[in-house]
Order: structure tokens, then C-alpha cells, then sequence
């Protein structure tokens, strides 16, 4: 895609400078997520090893036939699984919404109304107040085992705040969003039109060296389907790929239209039909859910169980926004996705895992096999049962991100 920057979230083999080969040792129980044999859905293997070699995972097996190493990190039987990936947040913005998520916890709906007051903090904070925000909630991130995230603009809404939003999410990871579709903003809200022409013209042109993807809030009181349809057309035509914010609020066309434009995931997906869920089944379009949105506003969850049932692939996300759901935790969504979406734990880590990946159409990522990014984490538990059976407890004892310790 012409403009688009190197991935920051993980050097390639050859612009990493090589610090020699790593053996990863003594696993009890290795979540691969590669089903070319044995070991389920997830790929388990038991009494395990890995090597990192150069970034990437050059060998995975038995412990006991493990090659030799520079160096060696001893799990003492504990699980290790590939880093999350996390598909979908919001680390742009500046200010604080826990006042609104006060008055929610009192009784007051979520309208997503709240998205301009954030928008007015984020207009008026500098690069640096911004750029601050996004290394400590990726820095948060990563100690609970996110190796890569997605992270969209859309709290600028200006073009040239856009942009800034765009450059500074770029410094830190490689999957970028152009949402300027997030909401209409205040001075635009009797010319919706005018702005969406604005979102389509000037405004992609300023993300568009920035962003791997383009995304629009399809929902009542945001933007219908033909001003999406129009945004997304737009972004298709300059290289962008599809995502959607799709039926969190409310039933919708959204769903349905990410499916014909081949986007390669709709977010949210709470109020679904049974024409949403053929449409998803038949398509690559994953289906991507949000727990903590569920959780921070008291609306209902998606019905995962639903959904895989009917053989759609599933990614979970966290969504992390100061508004709906300030939360950077992985776990955090496992144990709810279980507990209040009837998804089992191996379904559940799955999603947050391969299913992240599938959702950002990356292959290199959220599995364990050779040629993939040695991207992992080893928990202080002896498998990936205890992510959703703990749940709120610091299971993530260390992370590798491209092979190095964080």
C-alpha cells in the first residue's frame, strides 16, 4: 500500500539485528493454535520447548529432543501461549470519562454520546500529551501479554488532528485505523453530508500515509449505511482495508454491509439477526466481539455461542476507550467472554489469539510455529484454563515480543 510505514510492532528477519538463538524450555503445556495434527483447536503440546532465533519462532517440539541454544529461559511447567492480539482499541485521546461510566453504573444508558466530549480533550491536548497516553496504555497492554494492537484515530475529527492521531498510533504498532467516521462532530451537525465529503476527501487524504485500514461507526446516531458505504468505497479505492463498527447499539445494516464489502472484521455484533449470522457464516469476515463495552455500559453481550455455532470465526478485543471500556486487559475479556458469551476457555483464547489475527488478516502472528513471530507469553499457572478460571489475578509471569523479554 503506497505511504504506509515499516511495522513497528516487530522488526522483519532483516532488520532485526539478530541477538542469537533462545530455547524455551520446560513448558507443561504449549498453546501453538496450529492444527496440523494432535492437540485440539489450540494445537496443545505438553512437556514442550520452543527456539527463537532472529525475531522468530525457528523450532517447536518435544523438550526432550530440544536443540541447543545461546541462551534459555526455564518455564518450570508452566503454559505458554502466543502474545494476544488485541484487534481493536482506541489509545488516542486525551481526558477522562469516569464521571459518564459513574452515572451508567447509576442507572443512566449508554448512547455513545460521550465520544465529543472526548473529542474536544483530544482537539486541544499536544502530540506529546497524546503520544504519553498511548505508550502507558501500550505499555499496560503488553504486561498482560498483548504483543500486538490495533489502534484507531477518530477523536480528532478534523483533518489535520486526524492525521496527527494517525502519526502518532503508527510510532507504535503497524496496524492503524482511519476512523474520522467515528461520530459527526459538533460543528458538522446540521451538514452531516458536508462532513462526510470532508471524511472522504481532504481528511482521507491526510490518514491515508498512516493507515493500513479504514473503519466507520455504522450505528443510529453516528453514520447510516450509505454514508458508510460511501466513506468505506473511498478508503477501498486508495488501498485502505475494511473494518466496521457494526450493531453494538441496536439492529443495523452494518453487519451485512461489511460482509459485502469483504471487510475483514465487524465489531461488536451485540444485536444480530439470523441474516447477520448466514451473512458472517458465508463470508471471511470475522466476527469481532467487545466484552468490555458490554461490561462498562451494562448492555447485553453478544451471543458468541451463537456465532461459532453457526461456524462464524470469532476474535475477541478489547476495545480499550476512556469511554465504553477503559480496559487494555486480554484476560479481562477471556474471563468474560466465558462466563457471559458461553464461549469455552479454549474458544476464548483462540479468539484473542488467532482469532485477533485473522481479524487484522496477519498470519504471521497469534500462533506458535516455525516462521512466525516469536510473540508469546508464559504464564504463572500450568495452563490456559486459569485465564478465564482466575479471573483479576496477574497470570502473565513474563512476555516475549519478537523473541525479546519485555
Amino acid at each position: 500500500m503506497t505511504g504506509f510505514p515499516m511495522r513497528p510492532d516487530g522488526p522483519t528477519r532483516r532488520t532485526m539485528r539478530s541477538t542469537g538463538s533462545l530455547l524455551v524450555d520446560n513448558i507443561g503445556e504449549l498453546v501453538t493454535n496450529s492444527t496440523g495434527g494432535a492437540g485440539g483447536p489450540l494445537g496443545l503440546r505438553r512437556d514442550a520447548a520452543l527456539l527463537v532465533e532472529d525475531g522468530l519462532v525457528a523450532w517447536v517440539g518435544p523438550a526432550t529432543d530440544a536443540p541447543a541454544a545461546d541462551r534459555r529461559i526455564d518455564a518450570e511447567g508452566a503454559a505458554v501461549l502466543p502474545g494476544f492480539v488485541d484487534s481493536h482499541a482506541h489509545l488516542v485521546f486525551a481526558g477522562d470519562r469516569a464521571a459518564e461510566f459513574a452515572a451508567r453504573m447509576a442507572g443512566e444508558p449508554y448512547t455513545g454520546g460521550g465520544i465529543r466530549t472526548t473529542v474536544g480533550a483530544t482537539r486541544a491536548a499536544s502530540d506529546d500529551e497524546l503520544r504519553a497516553t498511548v505508550r502507558r496504555l501500550r505499555g499496560e497492554a503488553m504486561r498482560q501479554g498483548t504483543t500486538t494492537i490495533e489502534i484507531k484515530s477518530g477523536y480528532g475529527l478534523t483533518v489535520a488532528d486526524e492525521a496527527r492521531s494517525l502519526r502518532i498510533a503508527a510510532e507504535f504498532t503497524g496496524d492503524t485505523t482511519f476512523l474520522g467516521a467515528h461520530v459527526v462532530p459538533a460543528e458538522y451537525a446540521d451538514r452531516p453530508d458536508d462532513y462526510v465529503g470532508m471524511v472522504c476527501g481532504p481528511m482521507l487524504a491526510a490518514a491515508a500515509p498512516y493507515a493500513r485500514w479504514i473503519d466507520v461507526f455504522c450505528e443510529r446516531g453516528a453514520f447510516d449505511a450509505d454514508h458508510a458505504r460511501a466513506i468505506l468505497a473511498c478508503g477501498q479505492a486508495v488501498g485502505l482495508g475494511v473494518r466496521l463498527h457494526a450493531n453494538q447499539l441496536g439492529p443495523g445494516p452494518g453487519v451485512r454491509l461489511g460482509v459485502e464489502l469483504g471487510a475483514a472484521s465487524v465489531d461488536h455484533c451485540t444485536h444480530l439477526s439470523d441474516a447477520d449470522v448466514d451473512a458472517l457464516a458465508g463470508s471471511e469476515t470475522v466476527a469481532t466481539l467487545l466484552p468490555g463495552a458490554e461490561f462498562s455500559t451494562r448492555s447485553p453481550y453478544p451471543d458468541a455461542r451463537r456465532l461459532l455455532d453457526a461456524g462464524v470465526k470469532v476474535a475477541l478485543a478489547t476495545d480499550c476507550n476512556p469511554g465504553s471500556s477503559y480496559t487494555s486487559s486480554m484476560p479481562f475479556c477471556i474471563a468474560l467472554a466465558v462466563r457471559e458469551m458461553r464461549m469455552t476457555p479454549a474458544e476464548a483464547v483462540w479468539a484473542a489469539t488467532a482469532g485477533g489475527a485473522a481479524a487484522l488478516r496477519r498470519d504471521d502472528v497469534g500462533v506458535l510455529r516455525p516462521g512466525a513471530r516469536a510473540d508469546l507469553m508464559i504464564l504463572d499457572a500450568p495452563s490456559h484454563l486459569h485465564l478465564a478460571y482466575r479471573p483479576g489475578v496477574p497470570l502473565i509471569r513474563q512476555v516475549l515480543h519478537n523473541g525479546v523479554p519485555q
